[in-house]
This record gives C-alpha cells, structure tokens and sequence, in this order.
C-alpha cells in the first residue's frame, strides 16, 4: 500500500513555487473551485492552498474547505502526475458539503491529468 500522508515535501511552501505555477498553468475549475496545475520535475505532486479571505468571510468556511481539499489530495497524490496544483476556493464552496467538494476536486484532478497529457504528447510530437 502506497504511504499517503501529507508531509512538508508535499507542499507548495514558497511565493516563488506559487509564482511558478501561475506562469502558464493547465486550469481545470468549477463555479466553486479552480486548479491551477504546472510540471515540477520532483516525481511527486504538491499541493498549494489559496482560500481568500474576501470570498469566505468565516474562518469556520475557510478551514473547512482546506481540510476537505489536503484530505482529497492526500488520498489521491499515488494517482496524480508529478505536478505542482493550485487549488483556489471561490465564495460557492462554502455552500457545499464535503462530498460535492471531494466530487468537484475528483472531477478537476481528472481535468488536470487529461489536459496535461495531451500537453506532453502535443510537446513530443511537433508535428501537432
């Protein structure tokens, strides 16, 4: 069984690592939520929050949505690309449960693989 915890090497920690992914991202969103996703060349994904304060008033709301998004990435990181994500919670969210988060992230992530592996085969072959 693959360890699936959410170390500090898991992490998007640095302004300069969330810089680099807003420079030409995949983008996968929703009404609620948008995923901003870029290669890191670590063999592992990172996650980066970003749950602003003028979107969701409540700290209640703005926790809630971090937990839901690290426990949602925390059991899908064996199955997702070695990618640095984004993920920005709009004022929706915080309207919705837990499983219609988990829902949309499952959803995005699935966006993300697809857009970026028809990126990879459009890089190795010029001709497309």
């Amino acid at each position: 069984m693959a360890k699936r915890n959410f170390s500090r090497e898991s992490r998007l920690l640095t302004p300069e690592s969330f810089n680099s992914v807003f420079k030409d991202p995949i983008k996968a969103g929703s009404p609620s939520i948008t995923v901003l996703a870029k290669a890191n060349g670590l063999g592992f994904p990172r996650l980066g929050l970003i749950v602003p304060k003028k979107a969701l008033k409540k700290a209640v709301w703005r926790n809630r949505i971090k937990r839901v998004v690290r426990e949602n990435f925390r059991n899908a990181q064996d199955k997702l690309c070695p990618l640095d994500f984004v993920v920005i919670a709009k004022g929706p969210a915080q309207n919705m449960s837990n499983r219609d988060l988990d829902e949309i992230l499952a959803k995005l992530w699935n966006v993300i693989y697809r857009r970026y592996k028809k990126l990879q085969v459009r890089l190795s072959d010029p001709t497309k």
